[in-house]
């Protein structure tokens, strides 16, 4: 129990101190919110990043500042030498293919060059203590990504798809509710 409530406190500080860490960047650094949270996005955690976090991260990408911010980031990790951080490199490569089909048209063009690098992290192998092959994860990610770079029909197919199911979410579950002087009325509002 002790243990418990100690790991608790040591979880939150450990949180709270990141916050105070961010915001420090924020103010005293001419880093930006859709950097940090891209930096974040591929961190080297175990868990993936959310689609929240990406959805914010592409549409700051509509802003060109933050477009070569974020670009730069996903850069750098797919540039790591370091197969000790490949989970930072695998969450760029989650996070590029999010904004193949999510963020401006520009990104494929910005890593079209980097295709013999993409290549390459299909090669790698690595199996955790819990028999999950990530190198597997880590090659069918990579080989989406190339045909995605490679295919210009396929991935302007992608952008619709992606585009029409975010519609979908958007405009599932709105709910209008309209006032007339004898009754309420409520009326759904579904797929955009």
């Amino acid at each position: 129990m002790g243990t418990l409530f100690l790991s608790e406190i040591k979880k939150q500080a450990c949180s709270f101190l990141q916050e105070k860490y961010k915001s420090a960047r924020l103010i005293l650094t001419d880093v930006t919110e859709a950097e940090l949270l891209a930096e974040e996005a591929t961190n080297g955690e175990p868990r993936s990043p959310d689609a929240k976090t990406m959805t914010r991260i592409s549409e700051a990408a509509f802003d060109i500042d933050d477009y070569w911010r974020i670009t730069d980031v996903l850069h750098q990790r797919l540039y790591t030498n370091d197969w000790k951080q490949w989970r930072s490199t695998y969450k760029a490569l989650v996070l590029l293919d999010f904004l193949l089909t999510h963020g401006p048209e520009t990104v494929a063009d910005e890593f079209r060059p980097d295709i013999i690098v993409i290549q390459e992290l299909s090669k790698f192998k690595h199996i955790d203590e819990r028999g999950f092959n990530w190198g597997a994860a880590m090659q069918k990610k990579s080989e989406r990504i190339l045909k995605l770079l490679k295919q210009e029909e396929l991935l302007q197919e992608e952008r619709a798809n992606a585009l029409k199911i975010s519609k979908e979410i958007q405009g599932f579950g709105n709910v209008c509710i309209s006032s007339t002087s004898s009754s309420s009325r409520i009326s759904r509002t579904s797929f955009g």
